[in-house]
């Protein structure tokens, strides 16, 4: 549709809004008594056949001329035919109803029966105008093809492709599975600041504000990690908080500045309890929401039956990359390993982060079924406790389907003294340039001072999780405003 032909039509449905004026009709109308959805008329026809109901819905197609007319009604639910005479309703209700537009929402009241065709349908006995629509619907198939349009105004986007409706309404089912499953092992929902003076608990570049009174710069939550921890020093075992998370990166097909995650905390486990917590809490939720264990993930028939593989960060290294890196032990070694893989890598990367490097450059996409990856290097994990076998290594594990990240894990260090080691390495990296290092949390460390219990602790995304269950390319597909460039 050109811009001409747009304000054309526009301009006509402010003539009839001038023409309803005219005639003492609100446009804008009041609150209307529903009694039944399109699905309860459908689903009960047999009960309420011949039986009053009362109806609301946008118009989403007429058809008629004369002295009869259909049209279809949309609700939250589906559609349902109306059927409306001007002997049943009279000249001045048939007159208005001819004023009508495709988008317009009416409240009716009629008689249910099947019309010969056998499609279920209303009688209009009378009906009232809630709601003028001002502009005119795109066209389904013609007019919102454009993706970014439709992520745009995604009130269109819910009224044109109202399918659309279902990966929101399953997005819910899987939050409420997730607090389902908690609930019922002990875990005790909690909610923490999303502005603080000290952004922490990942390494990510945050959004910064500012507070007139208080004359401080705040940052917005990149995790809710450490929040949580002091929660664990002061005596809440099972402990979890779900909510929005907050990261000033890029925009991509997995990624959105704004983002929901939850991060899962257990006192006196470990990581390998964090793997079995895991896996059955993905097996219960996608039984729950979905009827099934067994989802199909663009083309690919996804298993999230426990018990999943695990394997070390070593084995998948050397399986899809070729590279042993348990046979590697310095900084030098593993830049050359980096380079005869055509690995660029910085000439201070150390032996832990060109490890982590060559695995997300040549496995991650490798590794479809579901799986843990664990032991990850100390110097990518600044939260996660060394393992006693390897130094060089911590008790931390990610969750991979489809080449994705959906959980990352570890046994939680709890030394305060190598908490401080760890966070004043980081602060050199920032004092470097480095945007996401981690900032120095003093608070969080004297909490340390006064003891951490061992704790496992867990964190998965849940826009990434909704992608997997409901079979959506993108991140965009499962939020319902993501974020996108201003038009200019």
């Amino acid at each position: 549709m050109t811009e001409e032909n747009l304000n054309e039509l526009m301009a006509v449905r402010r003539e009839k809004l001038k023409w309803l004026k005219e005639r003492g009709i609100d446009p804008f109308g009041k609150e209307y008594t529903v009694t039944h959805s399109s699905v309860q008329i459908h689903e009960g026809f047999k009960e309420l056949e011949g039986e009053e109901v009362q109806i609301a819905g946008r118009i989403i197609s007429k058809r008629g001329h004369g002295k009869a007319s259909f049209a279809h009604l949309q609700d939250a639910d589906g559609k349902i035919q109306i059927y409306i005479r001007l002997d049943n309703v009279g000249e001045n209700q048939y007159t208005l109803y001819r004023q009508l537009d495709i988008g317009d929402i009416i409240g009716v009241k009629g008689e249910v029966f099947r019309t010969q065709k056998g499609e279920v349908t209303v009688s209009v006995q009378n009906f009232v105008l809630l709601t003028k629509s001002l502009r005119p619907l795109p066209e389904k198939w013609h007019g919102l093809k454009d993706v970014e349009l439709r992520y745009r105004q995604r009130y269109l986007d819910l009224i044109v492709n109202p399918e659309l409706k279902k990966t929101f309404l399953l997005r819910t089912r899987i939050i409420q599975a997730i607090r389902s499953y908690l609930s019922k092992q002990g875990f005790l929902e909690v909610e923490t600041p999303i502005m603080s003076p000290i952004a922490g608990g990942a390494t990510a570049r945050p959004f910064i504000t500012y507070h007139n009174a208080l004359d401080i710069n705040l940052y917005l939550r990149i995790a809710t990690e450490l929040h949580l921890k002091r929660l664990l020093v002061g005596g809440i075992e099972k402990v979890y908080e779900l909510g929005r998370i907050f990261r000033n990166e890029g925009i991509s097909t997995i990624h959105n500045p704004e983002f929901t995650s939850i991060e899962i905390y257990q006192a006196y486990v470990g990581y390998e309890e964090m793997m079995k917590l895991t896996e059955q809490l993905l097996y219960y939720v996608a039984v729950e929401a979905l009827g099934k264990s067994k989802v199909n993930y663009q083309g690919v028939e996804i298993d999230l039956s426990p018990p999943w593989p695990r394997k070390t960060m070593f084995e998948v290294v050397k399986e899809h990359a070729g590279i042993d890196f348990s046979q590697i032990s310095d900084n030098a070694a593993a830049r050359r390993a980096a380079e005869k893989a055509g690995l660029e890598v910085k000439d201070s990367a150390t032996w832990g982060e060109i490890l982590n490097e060559i695995f997300e450059k040549y496995c991650e996409d490798k590794l479809l079924q579901p799986v843990f990856v664990k032991d990850y290097p100390v110097d990518v994990s600044p939260l996660a406790k060394q393992m006693d076998e390897d130094p060089r290594l911590t008790y931390r594990f990610e969750a991979f389907i489809m080449g994705k990240e959906i959980a990352n894990a570890f046994s939680e260090l709890n030394d305060p003294f190598e908490q401080r080691r760890r966070f004043e390495k980081q602060a050199a990296q920032r004092d470097a340039g480095d945007e996401e290092a981690h900032m120095m949390d003093e608070d969080f460390l004297i909490s340390l001072e006064y003891g951490m219990p061992p704790a496992g602790g867990l964190g998965i995304g849940i826009d990434r999780l909704v992608m997997l269950l409901t079979d959506s390319p993108s991140i965009r597909d499962v939020i319902l405003f993501p974020t996108l460039r201003p038009r200019d």
